[in-house]
C-alpha cells in the first residue's frame, strides 16, 4: 500500500504542505507534486466532480506520489470508504460538532478493531490485490487520515470530546463557517478564543490541528502554535492571481505602445 506523505510528516513532527483543487485539472496533480506539496485537498463539498473524475485524480496522485484528501459531499458510509478504496489518503469532513458524529466517521473509514469499514481488498489502495488481500487492513488504518472540521459554536464547546475520539487525526478550524455562525447566532465566544480552545484540545489529545491561512505572516503564526498541516494555495486563487497579473502586464504594454 502507498504510504502517506502527510502522515510521515506528522510522525516526524514536521508540517505537511497542502494545496487545494476545486476543479477538474489533471495537470494540477503533477505540478503540485513537482513543487513538493505533500497533499492536495480535493473539495467535493462546494464543487461538482463526477465519480470518474475523482478516480482519475486519485490514480494520478499515486502515479505522482502525492496525497489527496477528499472533502466529500456525503456522509454515506460506503461512499466514504470507497474514496479510500479508490486511492485517497485522507478524508476531511465538514461540520463535525460532537464526539458522536466523530465516532460515526471513524466507524465508517477505519477497519476493525478501530472502526467498522467494509472490506473489498481489490481497490487501488490495496494495489488491486496484487500484493495480498486482507493483510492490508492494518496498513490502511495506519496510512489514511481523518480530518474533522470544527465549524460551529457547538463544536468548539465539544472540542475536547471530539479530539479524544481514537481515529480522529486532525482538527481543522473552518474559520469561514465558524465566524459566520459566531456573528449571526450571537454566540458568546469569539473566533480567536475558539481557535485557542482547538489548539489546546489538539495538544492535549496528541492530534494535529490547522486552519486556513492568508499569507506568510499567518503561516508563521500557526507554526508557532504547533500546526503540522498548512493549507495554502490552490487552483482558484492561482488562476485569479495569475489572470490579474497577466492582464495588468498586457495593459501596461498597451499603454507603452499606443
Amino acid at each position: 500500500m502507498r504510504k502517506s506523505k502527510t502522515i510521515s510528516k506528522w510522525k516526524n513532527r514536521l508540517p505537511a504542505k497542502v494545496c487545494s483543487l476545486q476543479h477538474y485539472i489533471p495537470s494540477f496533480i503533477g505540478h503540485a507534486a513537482h513543487f513538493d506539496f505533500d497533499c492536495i485537498w480535493l473539495d467535493l463539498e462546494h464543487r461538482a466532480f463526477t465519480d470518474r473524475e475523482v478516480q482519475s485524480i486519485l490514480a494520478q496522485s499515486h502515479q505522482h506520489d502525492i496525497d489527496v484528501m477528499v472533502r466529500p459531499s456525503t456522509l454515506e458510509k460506503s461512499k466514504l470508504y470507497r474514496y479510500l478504496e479508490d486511492g485517497a489518503s485522507g478524508l476531511m469532513i465538514p461540520h463535525v460538532s460532537d464526539a458522536k458524529k466523530a465516532q460515526m466517521l471513524v466507524d465508517s473509514v477505519k477497519f476493525p478493531p478501530l472502526g467498522d469499514r467494509g472490506i473489498d481488498g481489490a481497490g487501488l489502495d490495496s494495489n488491486f490485490m496484487i500484493n495480498g488481500g486482507l493483510e492490508y487492513t492494518d496498513l490502511a488504518n495506519q496510512e489514511t487520515f481523518l480530518v474533522v472540521q470544527i465549524e460551529t459554536p457547538e463544536a468548539v464547546l465539544n472540542v475536547d470530546e471530539i479530539a479524544a475520539v481514537e481515529g480522529v487525526d486532525c482538527l481543522f478550524v473552518g474559520t469561514g463557517d465558524l465566524g459566520l455562525r459566531i456573528n449571526k447566532l450571537n454566540s458568546n465566544i469569539d473566533l480567536e478564543t475558539s481557535i485557542k480552545k482547538v489548539v489546546e484540545a489538539a495538544q492535549k489529545n496528541g492530534k494535529v490541528w490547522t486552519r486556513p491561512v492568508s499569507g506568510e505572516e499567518d503561516i508563521l503564526t500557526i507554526l508557532k502554535q504547533n500546526s503540522l498541516f498548512i493549507p495554502y494555495g490552490g487552483d482558484f486563487t492561482m488562476l485569479m492571481n495569475g489572470l490579474k497579473q497577466h492582464s495588468a502586464a498586457l495593459d501596461s504594454c498597451f499603454k507603452k505602445h499606443f
